[in-house]
């Protein structure tokens, strides 16, 4: 039975076994899945030990995105411009390194939620990792204007330059967002996290804007509620991003598309 898993540090809350096994359930697959608990200073031996023992693939989570972009031998370009890596496979010796996250959030928005991004105006909250992740599958949609907003306005500077060559971004500060109205907004910062809310400006939404908080949990996130509250015609969090980002990996590892909406609905209800 071929061996994955997913290493993180905490990891007890991690849902990746249950999402894996179902999709092995459903698309036949002979394969087991387990969470790993690894110490900080410990990721290099633990994925070398995994490897050594057979194991064919690992996801990645915090804190140990960046340091798996490091050990891998091999990249794609989507991890190579996140500079982040949460899906590793091992192959004749190499490492292969692949970042699913960007794909998981595009997957979610056009094909579970029937969005779309081609020609729209995007606003994204955030310029660390999770961002970083998913602008290159976003620019990828070609929108018709990206704006990236960030309390430090520099890292947002950084990152569109970084992504220049794939389209254009307009980075800025929340002081600078006046009440033009975005078709779509991403929450891709960690104010969810601590029960807080992005500074941002009640014009921002209008009836018709679609609104996405990359975060999820048993309750609406803030943004969610406040998103609500301005009367945005969607509202979404980062569960389906969750399970889409999950699939890519399983294909990556299994060359077989899993179906998502089963196991969607099962996690929404034990969610609930």
């Amino acid at each position: 039975m071929d061996r994955y898993g997913v290493m993180g540090n905490p990891i007890k809350h991690s849902l990746s076994p249950s999402i894996h096994r179902m999709f092995a359930e459903t698309s036949e697959q002979n394969l087991c899945y387990e969470a790993m608990l690894v110490a900080e200073d410990a990721f290099k031996q633990a994925v070398e030990g995994f490897s050594d023992s057979g194991g064919k693939g690992l996801n990645v989570t915090v804190p140990f995105k960046e340091q798996a972009w490091q050990l891998a031998t091999k990249r794609s370009q989507r991890a190579e411009l996140a500079g982040a890596v949460n899906t590793l496979s091992f192959v004749d010796g190499e490492i292969f390194g692949e970042n699913t996250d960007g794909v998981g959030l595009v997957t979610d928005i056009l094909n579970n939620h029937h969005g779309e991004i081609k020609g729209k105006r995007i606003l994204i909250v955030g310029a660390g990792g999770a961002v970083r992740g998913i602008l290159a599958p976003i620019l990828a949609e070609q929108p018709a204007e990206l704006v990236l907003v960030n309390r430090t306005v520099s890292k947002a500077e950084g990152l569109a330059e970084h992504f220049q060559h794939l389209g254009k971004i307009h980075p800025c500060g929340f002081d600078a967002l006046d009440d033009r109205p975005f078709d779509c907004l991403i929450n891709g910062s960690s104010a969810s996290l601590g029960g807080q809310l992005p500074p941002l400006p009640s014009g921002c939404i209008a009836p018709h804007s679609w609104c996405y908080d990359m975060m999820y949990g048993a309750e609406p996130t803030p943004f969610n509620v406040w998103a609500e509250q301005q009367g945005a015609a969607k509202v979404m969090d980062g569960l389906g991003m969750l399970v889409e980002q999950a699939a890519e990996a399983f294909f990556i590892w299994r060359h077989v598309r899993p179906k998502t909406s089963p196991v969607l609905e099962a996690l929404r209800n034990s969610l609930s």
